[in-house]
Formats: structure tokens, C-alpha cells, sequence
């Protein structure tokens, strides 16, 4: 499908809707313009207070997170570093993770986040825990909240909480800094809790071994007939057939060159195929049954592998699997039941209905709290890691007297971050121009 003309005609009606409400100054209690974004918000944030009477645990809970935020930090500072010593000296070549549109985690326009309600809601529910750290941590800290709310660009692309900054200016040392830590902390916990649910749910799927074609061999004679990936067989020469075992009986029994009728179902629409078997390609022994040229989805092999996501690097493999499940679907394909809706999903038993939507909605919001919590520890202002490096600065400088140089300090770390980032994402394109 073409999304150029609705994106545009999206784009054209918020513009419109935008700058009316901009020029009449509707509901200015509920609307406000940050540049060209319009704000939605209310000042209705009482219910914050309620937090208050569970500061202790919260203070807590916020050093902790502060403590945990300062590791986060170095590590991903770390490898940043050999992020760039890798590229430098291994120079790998440029792949679609290197288009410059793929740098921002936008859904539909990454190639790597697809546009559905499972990925816009694990955003949604990022961008709210996150704020929603902070204003539980101001209350707590004394610091008034103005209001909350959501940036709209068409669509929600954030979420807000404004802290009085008279009492915000007031706060000092690890007060702020747990108030500035809190969103992380928040995110990477959830994300942490939502890949457990994730690995502990894929335990309750039950493969089953029904003839899904899951690859067509290209001049064979499946592909010659135009059946694709994605296809199920339902019967052979009018036998109704319900596992790969059963195809593969029927299939011992011919020899190249005698025909066959399949008929199968794709995205639940019947369809009559007739194949003339060839003889089976070299390097499979010396098999004299006739060869339709297809491979079919291995639901136990990708049990196996859904294994690996309880080992410890389990973690590692969730987090890449959007852009490997993208780049190399040969090799990652059998992880993509955990980001979309695919056709593999009828190889499973299932607990309960819906459990795949389920899996992929708690799947995306792991994967955004964690890569956004990682992301804002990074040791650069405005990212709240920035805003806990220039306090922690601010707060050792000025017990040595130097807080007129902590500034200075607190600068020369983000714009090195800043370059650190910048050389990531432009390095690959300049070594391969």
C-alpha cells in the first residue's frame, strides 16, 4: 500500500487543526504549542500527592535507581567507545541499519518498528511510565507538578510532566538526581519485567507439525507453479494430509516426473496447484522420490531456539531482535512471531486466545522501556543521564569551591557524547562512501 497520500493528507488536517486552535486560542487550560507541536495537558495532577506518603520507600527505590542509572550509564558509554574501534578497524559494510531513517525509533518509518496497535501501545505505555517516574519522584522531593500531558505530531510522539521550576532550582544533590533518575529507572525495570513475561509465556506454546511451506526452492517446481512462503498444504491427490510426516509418505511413493495436486490455503484462501516432480537436488543421498522444492516451518527447531532466550544472553537476543529479524530473516525469521502477526502463529497450540497479540504487546513495551531507559543514561544533557552527570558535577565542584567550572565540565562530557553518538551513525557511511 502507498502511505505517501494518507501520511500526507494526516500531516495537512493536524496543520489545519493546529493552527486554528493556535490562532483562536482554544481551550488554552488544555492546549499549548511547543513550536510547531501542539501540547494536550491538564493541570488536574493531585492525585501525585497520593505518593508522598510512601517517600521513604520511594527515596529508596530512587537511590538505587540512581545507582543503577550511573552503571547503565558507563557500560553503555563503553560501548559506544567500541562501537566506533569496531567500525574503524573492521569497517563493516553498510546495511539497511545504516539509513539515517532508521535512526529514529519512529513505527512505520523505521524499517525495523512496524506500525501496529502492539508497537504503538509499548511506546505509549514507555513514554508514560517514564514521566510518570518523575512526578511520583518530584512529590516525593517537594517539588510541585504543573501539569502532565502528551505532544502530538499527528500522532502522540510523547508524553510530559512540568515540575514547578522555582522548587525544581531549590532541589539539590541526590533529591534531584533520584527525580532526574526515576524515569530510567522505571523503564529498564519494566522492560527487564516485560522480556520475563515474555520468555516465561513462550514456555505455554506447543509446536505442531502441520506441512507449512516455509521456503520455495527458486526453478524447482513449487516455485514454477507460483506457490509461495506462508502456504499450507491440505491435501495431496485428494488426501487430506495434517503434518510434514504425512506429505513426505505420500511423496515416497512417487518418482520424478509424475504429477501432483496440492491443495492448500494461504491467508485463508484456498487455492488448486499441479506439480510435475523433478529428481531431488545433489547432496541428498541417492533418493529416488520425486522433489517438490519446498522446506517446511519447523515449529519444534524454533522451540529449541526460543530456548535460548533463558539463557544469559537471552537479553541481548531480544533487544536485537527487530533489526536481525529485518537484516537476516534466513537465520532470525523464527523470532518474528514476537514483533508481528505472521502466518506461522497457526504452527502453535496456544494457551489462550489472542496469546501471540498478547506476547507481541508485552514484547514491544520490554523493548522500548529498556532501549529508551538505556538510551537516557547516556551521560549527555538534555537526556536525564546528562542531568544526573551536571548534578553530581555541581554538587563535588562546589564542596571544592570550583562551581563556576562545573558547567564546564558537565559541557565538555555531552559534546564528547554528542560526538560519540554522531561518529556511530556517520562513521559506517563516510568509511564506505
Amino acid at each position: 500500500m502507498d502511505w505517501i497520500l494518507p501520511i500526507a493528507l494526516l500531516v495537512t488536517a493536524y496543520a489545519m487543526i493546529a493552527y486554528y486552535i493556535y490562532k483562536t486560542k482554544l481551550w488554552p487550560e488544555y492546549i499549548s504549542f511547543y513550536g510547531p507541536f501542539m501540547a494536550i495537558k491538564t493541570e488536574k495532577v493531585g492525585f501525585f500527592d497520593r505518593s508522598i506518603k510512601y517517600s521513604t520507600f520511594l527515596r529508596i527505590y530512587g537511590t538505587l535507581g540512581v545507582v543503577m542509572v550511573v552503571v547503565v550509564s558507563a557500560l553503555m558509554t563503553v560501548m559506544l567507545f567500541f562501537s566506533i574501534q569496531h567500525i574503524v578497524i573492521q569497517r563493516p559494510p553498510l546495511t539497511a541499519a545504516n539509513d539515517l531513517k532508521n535512526v529514529l525509533a519512529i513505527p512505520g518509518v523505521n524499517d525495523f518498528i512496524p506500525f501496529t496497535i502492539a508497537v504503538w501501545l509499548g511506546l505509549l505505555a514507555t513514554m508514560v511510565v517514564h514521566e510518570f517516574g518523575h512526578a511520583i519522584l518530584c512529590r516525593v522531593e517537594g517539588i510541585r507538578v504543573k501539569s502532565m500531558g502528551v505532544l502530538m505530531a499527528v500522532i502522540p510522539i510523547g508524553a510530559f510532566v512540568e515540575p514547578d521550576e522555582e522548587d525544581q532550582e531549590k532541589t539539590k544533590g541526590l533529591a534531584k538526581m533520584r527525580m532526574f533518575g526515576s524515569g530510567i529507572t522505571n523503564n529498564i525495570l519494566l522492560g527487564l519485567a516485560c522480556f520475563v513475561l515474555v520468555v516465561f509465556l513462550l514456555g505455554f506454546a506447543v509446536p505442531v507439525s502441520a506441512p507449512l511451506i516455509h521456503g520455495v526452492y527458486q526453478d524447482y517446481p513449487a516455485s514454477a507453479a507460483g506457490i509461495g512462503p506462508g502456504t499450507l498444504i491440505k491435501e495431496m491427490n485428494g488426501v487430506p494430509v495434517s503434518s510434514r510426516d504425512e506429505v513426505a509418505t505420500l511423496l515416497n511413493r512417487t518418482k520424478p516426473g509424475d504429477t501432483v495436486t496440492l491443495l492448500t490455503q494461504n491467508k485463508g484462501t484456498p487455492s488448486t496447484y499441479t506439480l510435475t516432480l523433478t529428481s531431488w537436488p545433489e547432496g541428498y543421498g541417492d533418493r529416488t522420490s520425486g522433489f517438490m522444492g519446498v522446506t517446511y516451518y519447523d515449529a519444534p527447531g524454533v522451540k529449541e531456539q526460543f530456548g535460548l532466550l533463558k539463557e544469559p544472553i537471552g537479553l541481548i537476543i531480544l533487544l536485537a531482535i527487530p533489526i536481525y529479524a529485518f537484516l537476516d530473516p534466513v537465520s532470525w525469521g523464527q523470532f518474528s512471531l514476537l514483533t508481528i502477526d505472521t502466518v506461522d502463529t497457526i504452527m502453535w497450540q496456544v494457551p489462550f486466545p489472542q496469546y501471540w497479540t498478547v506476547v507481541q504487546l508485552l514484547f514491544w513495551c520490554g523493548w522500548f522501556n529498556l532501549v529508551v531507559g538505556t538510551f537516557n543514561a547516556l551521560p549527555l544533557v538534555p537526556l536525564d543521564g546528562g542531568y544526573i552527570l551536571r548534578e553530581g558535577v555541581d554538587r563535588i565542584m562546589d564542596r571544592r569551591g570550583l562551581l563556576k567550572y562545573s558547567g564546564y565540565v558537565s559541557g565538555a562530557v555531552s559534546y564528547l557524547m554528542l560526538a560519540v553518538l554522531l561518529a556511530v551513525v556517520l562513521l559506517p557511511l563516510a568509511l564506505n562512501s
